[in-house]
């Protein structure tokens, strides 16, 4: 029985999602249909190919093969859309952008507003997670590139440039800071921080940061969310060490105080791609965009 691509992509929805309703909703499809489709592929294949742990999907050993496989089999498939397209002179086709939530939210927006003006035809999916995570996605093909906090493991992965993202304490209006000028981390150590949770690049970023000034930081609260640890700082509930770029609204509003650090601290940004993703118009289109943030 012959593999069926609609199947096959049905099945790699649900592994990126760990669900079957989210895999539903994604494809714009009924929860029966997607079951369908994996009985239908498990049937082709004779292989059980996900694994149920509650609510959650997982792939068997047979089900990883054929994602390793499938990857590479829709991306073909793509690439042979996007080029009739391009015959066409249209620049179109499916390109799955993964990014943090800062970049997301702070400085994506505008280009991708543009991106989309220029090639209404071209569809853009956007998925936000930590950096390990989204690394994992490129190299899975599961992303076809991703906008990620360095340092990117994986011998598949080929990295460029993005761009630095500086970091700045952050407090209430009110707030008394210790001294003038920028922050040493034996400046923000007695003072209740709330951080970004564990875990994360940034996290990991933001500690070694404290490690080297010789200091343990006093942390109050970890969150995954900044808007919400904005929300906390601005309420006076502690302080906070944060993207610049993410403050400069309530900096300019005065609802939040912010402080450069010292030494300086910034996370490095880069484009992450799989080493053998073949060219398309809308990933160029795509990664034209991106230099374009990152020259702004």
């Amino acid at each position: 029985m012959e593999l069926s691509p609609v199947h096959v992509r049905t099945f790699a929805e649900v592994v990126r999602h760990a669900s079957f309703s989210r895999a539903a909703e994604t494809l714009h499809v009924s929860q029966p249909a997607v079951s369908h489709h994996i009985r239908h592929l498990e049937s082709a294949l004779g292989a059980r190919l996900l694994e149920r742990v509650g609510r959650r999907a997982f792939p068997t050993a047979a089900g990883e093969v054929l994602l390793e496989h499938a990857g590479r089999a829709l991306a073909e498939l793509e690439a042979a859309r996007q080029a009739i397209q391009r015959l066409r002179g249209v620049v179109a086709g499916r390109v799955r952008l993964g990014t943090g939530a800062t970049a997301s939210t702070y400085l994506l927006p505008d280009a991708l507003r543009r991106l989309r003006a220029r090639h209404p035809e071209l569809e853009l999916v956007v998925v936000t997670g930590n950096s390990a995570d989204l690394a994992a996605a490129v190299a899975a093909s599961q992303l076809d590139v991703a906008v990620l906090t360095l340092p990117v493991h994986g011998r598949q992965l080929v990295t460029s440039p993005f761009r630095a993202d500086p970091q700045v304490a952050i407090a209430a209006p009110d707030h008394r800071w210790p001294r003038r000028g920028a922050l040493r981390p034996v400046d923000l150590a007695e003072a209740p921080l709330i951080l970004y949770e564990r875990g994360g690049t940034i996290r990991h970023v933001i500690d070694a940061w404290f490690q080297r000034g010789g200091v343990r930081p006093r942390v109050a609260m970890e969150l995954g969310n900044v808007e919400a640890t904005k929300r906390l700082v601005a309420a006076g509930l502690g302080v906070s060490v944060i993207s610049a770029v993410a403050v400069r609204g309530e900096v300019r509003a005065r609802t939040l105080t912010a402080r450069p650090l010292a030494p300086p601290l910034a996370r490095r940004l880069a484009i992450v791609r799989r080493r053998d993703k073949p060219p398309t118009p809308a990933l160029d289109a795509v990664l034209a965009a991106l230099d374009g943030v990152a020259g702004a």
